[in-house]
C-alpha cells in the first residue's frame, strides 16, 4: 500500500531557466504560484546581473532558485530536472506559464500511456491568445498518432509548451551542451525517438507565452548553426554533406548564413566525438517529415 507521504507527493513539477529578465521572470512566477495543481517550481538563473534571484525570493519565497556561475543556456533545463525529482517535469521560459489545470491532465496522460516521453503542449501567444503556428505543424504530423500514445507523434516542438517524463529525459541525457540555445529541441525529439520513447503532440494541454517584441539578435545565427550541428551529431553522411554544402553556399552571400557557419566550425569536432547517428526508423520518420515540409521545431 502506498504511504501517506507517497501519496502526497508532487507528480509534476515545474522548472524555469532565465537570465536577465527579473520582472519578466516575477510575472510568469505569480501566474504559476496561482496554479491549482500548486506545483513545486525551480528557477535556473543563468548568471542574472539583474537582481533576479534576490527578487525572486523576495516575491516567491515559496518558488526555489539556483544560480548557475555561468550561462549555461538549454542546459540549465537539466540541473532543474535532476534536482526537481517529480515524475513528471514541465519547463517554462521567464516569459511563459501554464494554463490552470494543464498540469494536472498531463500529468493524466503521462500516467496512463508509459511509452509517452515527452509531450508537446499547445502555445497560446500573448497578447491576445493566438494560436502559435507551431501547433497547426504539430497537428499535421504525418507520422500519425500511435495507438499508445495521446497524440500525433511529433519530431519537434515548443520547449518553453512542453512536459517530460524525468525518467525518459535523464535517460538520453537531456538537452545537448553542444547546442546551448537555439533549435535545441530537435536533438532532444530525435534522442527521446531513438531510445524509444514517444513524442506527442497534445493540444488539450495548453501553455502561454508572452515572447518580448523586441529584437532577437543572434537568434537565426544560432537556429542555423545548430540546425548544422544537429545533422552532424545524427544524420546520415550523405545528408550531413548536402546540408554542409548548403550552407557553405549560402554563406558567401549571406551573413547570417556565415556567422552560423562560423559558429558552427570549431564545434564540429565535437559533434564528431559525440556522433550517434539515428536508428533507421527514426530516420525514416525524419525524411518523412521533411518531404512534408514539417521537420524540426521553435526554439526560444
Amino acid at each position: 500500500m502506498e504511504s501517506p507521504s507517497a501519496a502526497r507527493a508532487p507528480r509534476i513539477g515545474v522548472v524555469v531557466i532565465t537570465r536577465n529578465r527579473r520582472e519578466r521572470l516575477l510575472h510568469t512566477l505569480d501566474r504559476l504560484q496561482s496554479l491549482p495543481e500548486a506545483p513545486p517550481v525551480l528557477v535556473l538563473d543563468n548568471a542574472s546581473a539583474d537582481g533576479t534571484a534576490a527578487a525572486v525570493r523576495a516575491r516567491h519565497p515559496a518558488v526555489a532558485v539556483r544560480v548557475l556561475r555561468r550561462n549555461r543556456g538549454a542546459v540549465a533545463r537539466n540541473a532543474g530536472v535532476e534536482q526537481l525529482g517529480t515524475p513528471y517535469v514541465a519547463f517554462s521560459d521567464d516569459d511563459s506559464w501554464w494554463r490552470p489545470g494543464a498540469l494536472a491532465l498531463a500529468a493524466g496522460l503521462f500516467d496512463r500511456h508509459r511509452r509517452l516521453g515527452l509531450l508537446a503542449a499547445a502555445t497560446r501567444v500573448w497578447p491576445g491568445g493566438r494560436s502559435d503556428p507551431i501547433d497547426d505543424r504539430l497537428a499535421a504530423s504525418p507520422l500519425g498518432v500511435a495507438s499508445d500514445l495521446p497524440g500525433p507523434s511529433v519530431l519537434g516542438f515548443l520547449a518553453c509548451a512542453s512536459i517530460v517524463r524525468r525518467s525518459a529525459f535523464l535517460d538520453v541525457g537531456g538537452f545537448h551542451p553542444l547546442l546551448h540555445f537555439g533549435g535545441e529541441e530537435t536533438l532532444l525529439a530525435l534522442d527521446l525517438a531513438a531510445a524509444g520513447w514517444g513524442v506527442a503532440h497534445c493540444p488539450q494541454v495548453v501553455a502561454h507565452h508572452r515572447p518580448d517584441p523586441g529584437p532577437r539578435p543572434g537568434r537565426l545565427v544560432r537556429m542555423r548553426r545548430n540546425e548544422l550541428l544537429t545533422c552532424w551529431l545524427r544524420r546520415p553522411w550523405p545528408h550531413v554533406a548536402r546540408q554542409s554544402a548548403c550552407l557553405v553556399r549560402e554563406a558567401a552571400g549571406n551573413p547570417q548564413a556565415a556567422r552560423a557557419l562560423v559558429g558552427a566550425f570549431p564545434r564540429i569536432p565535437a559533434a564528431l566525438a559525440l556522433r550517434r547517428p539515428l536508428p533507421p526508423e527514426v530516420e525514416r520518420s525524419v525524411a518523412r517529415l521533411e518531404r512534408a515540409g514539417t521537420a524540426g521545431g521553435e526554439a526560444r
